[in-house]
């Protein structure tokens, strides 16, 4: 049965949104899904964005049905607006940010290893797990709603953050299909929909507001991320058209970062009254002052707030503890903390406070968001000392829901280009929804036609090849790394990796490792690098795989060619083909299976 609908799919590191439009109409007509989900116990109510956050319930909340919702009984978790208050109660059985441990690569995202540091006694979760649950929840709202249009067999196009390698890629899909979501699926970049979301409010009138020779910055500063692309108006044919120029590194630094300035700083004011919180009390404080700075910085926001948690010592039972916070002060602290002035020239500090780092999310040690635009475009410019100037900007995420906030990056902007200050993009954009709904709104123009960015790949991979020689007791071989796929390579193409032979271990386990550059322009299928910075070249999840020997070789390494290909669903495949026979062997950029 052909799809009805496109739905778009915004798997968000702060809140998760379902945009959909119906394929029969002459003209996309985007809406959003509402979705039932818990907001207090045994409460269920409908709102357009889910939370990302996920309660893991005791066996008494599981017995008592406090959990469960229409479509789900007995439930033993919760998703949703009741998870993310729970956070600031029960901290320790919370999971939030799944998205942003999606891509660290130092752990096992497959195992069950969230809440992160939680007791022994509370169960776990994988970050993997935790994604294909709030997917999973968005399913089924969609088929209590369009009970004739199972998500299965509808066009889905689900976001990523442009900076996700293609690992972090590849376990967000393993998420989607295991919820339920199509095998066609599409994964599309958030910069490029929220792009798109623009664009369909625009219509045809966009080819006004900017003109041949722009170029486009999108600033997306979410809950946990930062995600900087540039996007470039050519011509085509005699029409304009955009294209994907450059995307940054995947940033974590973001609105939850600012919440946690803001507990460090409300910490304060308690030790000021003599109160010193324990570390339960400093993740409820965290998660309490969320709310409060969302509320503080709204434009009608109050000039003053009281933050409140929970009392744990003797005298406290069952009491709170509260300190008011004054809406300047906070302003103050996010836009110099966050957005300071810096020059044009500027990069971020990368020096660690300390040789021991406890282990957990890679966050970044320099919050200030502005230092890394201006590393961002000092690193694809022609020349470093000419930084990308940007003619446009174009802000995305719930931070940018400030206008303080957003009125600062402007201002830092026109400091760096007085001469043509950056213009922001006019024009309806809702913050808050805009990635899904550019994601359904791009799905109907695949299916339907209509403008599309142009880009391919964001990133330049790279395949690590072991070098021969005299071995070394205690030294490995030197490591070469050969290009296999160019930054830009479209969906839907293949490429030859010209190189000369290369030994392919069969037969017995190997260690396959891969690299990956989004600054890299210039390199081509089979350039092979024999030195590299870290900044350049970013080892990316190796694999290890035994891979079938080849029968006609009597040989622990086999002769091959690498082909690569990316398939219409932006799935990278890397073929290995032997040289003295017909056999071929597929590696894909996947995750460590142990």
């Amino acid at each position: 049965m052909p799809a009805r609908y496109v739905l778009g799919i915004d798997l968000g590191t702060t809140n998760s949104v379902l945009a959909f439009a119906p394929l029969d109409s002459d003209a996309p007509r985007v809406e959003l899904l509402s979705a039932p989900q818990l907001v207090a116990s045994s409460t269920v109510e409908s709102r357009v964005m889910l939370p990302s956050f996920l309660y893991l319930g005791t066996a008494q909340e599981q017995a008592s049905g406090s959990l469960d919702l229409p479509w789900a009984r007995p439930r033993d978790f919760a998703v949703g607006e009741w998870a993310r208050r729970q956070g600031a109660e029960m901290p320790d059985r919370t999971v939030a940010a799944a998205k942003s441990w999606l891509c660290h690569s130092r752990v096992d995202r497959r195992q069950p290893i969230l809440p992160w540091n939680a007791s022994s006694d509370i169960p776990k979760i994988s970050p993997v797990a935790a994604s294909q649950r709030y997917l999973e929840h968005l399913a089924s709202a969609w088929a209590a709603v369009h009970p004739e249009s199972p998500i299965a067999e509808q066009k889905v196009v689900l976001t990523v953050p442009a900076s996700f390698d293609a690992s972090a890629r590849e376990l967000t899909r393993e998420a989607a299909l295991a919820a339920g979501l199509p095998d066609d699926l599409v994964l599309l970049e958030e910069p490029q929909a929220a792009v798109y979301a623009w664009l369909s409010a625009m219509g045809d009138r966009w080819r006004g507001a900017m003109e041949l020779g722009d170029t486009l910055l999108v600033c997306d500063v979410g809950g946990g991320t930062t995600d900087l692309t540039l996007v470039g108006v050519a011509e085509e044919h005699g029409e304009l058209v955009l294209r994907r120029i450059a995307v940054g590194n995947h940033l974590l630094v973001g609105g939850d970062n600012m919440d946690l300035a803001l507990a460090h700083f409300v910490s304060g004011r308690f030790a000021e009254k003599g109160v010193s919180l324990d570390p339960w009390q400093s993740v409820a404080l965290w998660h309490s002052c969320r709310a409060a700075k969302e509320t503080l910085l709204t434009p009608d926001g109050p000039e003053s707030q009281t933050i409140a948690v929970l009392g744990r010592g003797r005298k406290l039972i069952g009491g709170t503890v509260s300190v008011e916070v004054d809406r300047r002060a906070v302003g103050q602290l996010l836009v110099d903390g966050f957005l300071p002035f810096c020059q044009a020239t500027d990069r971020p500090s990368r020096q660690p406070a300390s040789g021991f780092r406890e282990i957990g999310l890679p966050f970044e040690s320099d919050t200030a968001v502005t230092r890394h635009l201006a590393a961002f475009l000092q690193d694809h410019a022609e020349r470093p000392e000419e930084p990308i100037r940007p003619t446009h900007v174009l802000f995305n995420g719930g931070v940018f829901k400030a206008d303080l906030l957003r009125r600062r990056l402007l201002d830092v902007l026109g400091r760096w280009f007085e001469d043509r200050p950056p213009q922001l993009l006019e024009g309806e954009h809702d913050l808050d929804c805009a990635v899904a709904r550019g994601a359904a709104y791009y799905g109907w123009t695949q299916q339907r036609g209509g403008m599309r960015i142009r880009g391919g790949t964001a990133r330049a991979y790279y395949v690590g090849i072991e070098t021969s020689g005299l071995a070394v007791p205690g030294v490995p071989r030197p490591l070469r790394a050969l290009c296999v796929a160019p930054i830009g390579m479209e969906e839907g193409t293949a490429a030859d990796v010209p190189s000369g032979e290369i030994g392919l271990v069969v037969g017995e386990p190997a260690r396959f490792r891969f690299f990956s550059s989004s600054t890299r322009k210039q390199d081509r299928p089979g350039d092979c690098l024999t030195h590299w910075t870290p900044d350049e070249l970013e080892e990316t999840d190796s694999l290890e795989a035994a891979l079938p020997v080849d029968a006609s070789i009597d040989e622990p390494y086999v002769p091959v060619r690498f082909h690569c290909r990316l398939t219409e669903l932006g799935v990278l495949e890397l073929w290995c083909a032997s040289t003295t026979s017909s056999k071929r062997w597929k590696l894909e950029f996947s995750v460590r299976e142990s």
